[in-house]
């Protein structure tokens, strides 16, 4: 179970794309915290801006076009956006990892998977080249490598999908991160693989004591392995709480709409999915008011006018929407809220 302690904490964070076309808001006002222990899921749409905070955490954004307007990012109290180059170097890797979510690109095709995972270690531990090399070994035993000693010498092309996300793993772990981010990492993988992929993590956060942040799309992944959620929607948090809460009293038209779209085994066969109309705004140039409004079936007049404070409903249970209160009251009824356009 997760402490009450906060080791990070990301407070209003802002991250700009300038383009020739404008101003790309990808990530606009963004907070939440992650607490020791815990796994934390970020869920949204394509383009929602889940990717983004966390390369903006790692400070990975490029630059130019991107841009990291306002904010503040805490590690253990630390503001991360502070750090100067050299102090980035040794946090990356060493204090907070990252997965990335194409195992096909992530790994270099010139070098061995050995050579690697090695520079990872040597990155940020005083070790010899044969204790890395020992360790190495260990890591690749711990993620499920078979062989190690022969793998330790192949290269990424002569690995499956599913073995090199495991590789990457190994190279996120190897230096006891506090933190691990995810971002999509079974995106590329089969359906078997991306269960094998989902229990190793969970059972190496287990090992390790870390904590995680996992960015994905699968409202089911997160419902296995998250303590609590953060919906993300147009670069924006919409809801925030425990994972059951997210899911037994949703109160915000966007995650509403969201568990509509997935197959549920509890209802009947005759209850189709019904998926959210319309497409996700622009974000150069976003509308006045309420971002979701123009796809939401609960929208009110209040909703054009300006935009909702995420606000706490419950316990622990925050919501970005006007009538959160009247959703939570009245989730398993949804009908009587709706209003005609």
């Amino acid at each position: 179970m997760p402490q009450n302690n906060k080791i990070l904490e990301v407070k209003n964070l802002k991250t700009y794309f300038y383009t020739d076309d404008g101003i790309v808001k990808a990530v606009d006002g963004v907070s939440f915290d992650l607490k020791e222990l815990e796994t934390l899921g970020i869920v949204g749409e394509t383009g929602s801006g889940k990717s983004v905070t966390a390369l903006s955490i790692l400070r990975l954004i490029p630059q130019p076009p991107g841009k990291i307007v306002d904010g503040e990012i805490l590690f253990k109290g630390q503001n991360i956006l502070d750090m100067n180059i050299k102090e980035l170097q040794d946090f990356r890797g060493n204090r907070i990892s990252m997965i990335f979510q194409d195992p096909m690109t992530s790994l270099n095709p010139v070098f061995t998977i050995g050579n690697q995972l090695m520079e990872a270690i040597l990155a940020h531990q005083t070790i010899t080249k044969k204790q890395a090399r020992e360790k190495s070994f260990q890591l690749l035993e711990m993620v499920g490598i078979p062989d190690i000693k022969r793998r330790f010498n192949s290269y990424p092309h002569e690995f499956s999908g599913g073995m090199r996300q495991r590789v990457m793993i190994a190279m996120a772990i190897a230096n006891n991160p506090d933190i691990l981010i995810a971002d999509e990492p079974t995106t590329a993988l089969d359906v078997t693989i991306q269960a094998q992929i989902l229990e190793l993590m969970h059972e190496l956060k287990e090992k390790t004591k870390s904590s995680i942040i996992i960015i994905t799309h699968d409202l089911g992944v997160v419902a296995k392995y998250a303590n609590r959620v953060m919906v993300m929607y147009a670069g924006k948090p919409v809801e925030f709480s425990e994972v059951d809460k997210i899911f037994y009293k949703p109160c915000h038209p966007y995650t509403i709409g969201l568990m509509r779209s997935i197959t549920r085994l509890d209802q009947e066969r005759k209850n189709v999915l019904k998926p959210i109309e319309g497409s996700p705004p622009s974000l150069i140039d976003l509308p006045i008011g309420c971002i979701f409004r123009v796809r939401c079936e609960f929208a009110v007049k209040q909703c054009s006018l300006s935009y909702p404070e995420l606000l706490e409903v419950s316990p622990g249970h925050y919501s970005a929407c006007f009538r959160a209160n009247e959703l939570f009251a009245g989730f398993k009824n949804l009908d009587f809220l709706k209003t005609k356009k």
